[in-house]
């Protein structure tokens, strides 16, 4: 993979990389932040080492792009991720970003998404991108709106069809350059 760093003056976006476990486990073993994913609750850094290795850098390795580090700044801490995974199932890329409690509220999550939806549209060359959020979750339907996606539809989420159903954004290039 090529390598990408977006920064803005708070916000350093990277791919992970060895090292990023423990920070990597701090985020998906906290019951606050996996409340609305559906994911697995991590209970070991062994865990955290074992996603990264089989499905972040297996992504990046695979289709070029993924999940990346989001780094505060002002801190120097890793606190969450932004970015894309592509979803065989349904041949697109979706925009996720997932932060620690202590970072919400603060406009993270709309900045982090505007850097990666630049990147996306921009440097990767892709005409969609989709988005996915449980209905419950106001704040991260609210980030999608804001940086311009729209509600398509609610089913349930890719792959998951026996599961709860989940709202389906998308944002195209063309409406992405006409903002």
């Amino acid at each position: 993979m090529e390598h990408v760093q977006l920064e803005s003056d708070r916000l350093l976006i990277r791919p992970f990389k060895e090292g990023d476990e423990s920070a990597m486990y701090e985020l998906n073993s906290n019951p606050l932040v996996q409340k609305y994913t559906g994911d697995v609750m991590f209970t070991s850094v062994e865990q955290a080492k074992q996603m990264l290795k089989t499905v972040v850098f297996r992504d990046y390795e695979k289709y070029g792009f993924g999940r990346f580090a989001v780094i505060y700044k002002p801190d120097d801490k890793l606190i969450g991720f932004t970015g894309f995974k592509y979803l065989p199932e349904i041949s697109d890329a979706d925009l996720g970003y997932r932060f620690l409690p202590e970072y919400w509220g603060k406009g993270i999550a709309t900045e982090s998404s505007i850097m990666s939806l630049d990147y996306g549209f921009n440097t990767l060359k892709r005409d969609l991108f989709l988005g996915f959020a449980i209905g419950e979750n106001k704040a991260s339907t609210q980030v999608l709106k804001k940086v311009g996606f729209d509600l398509t539809k609610i089913a349930p989420y890719p792959g998951e069809e026996d599961g709860m159903d989940v709202e389906w954004y998308e944002l195209t290039k063309e409406k992405y350059e006409s903002m």
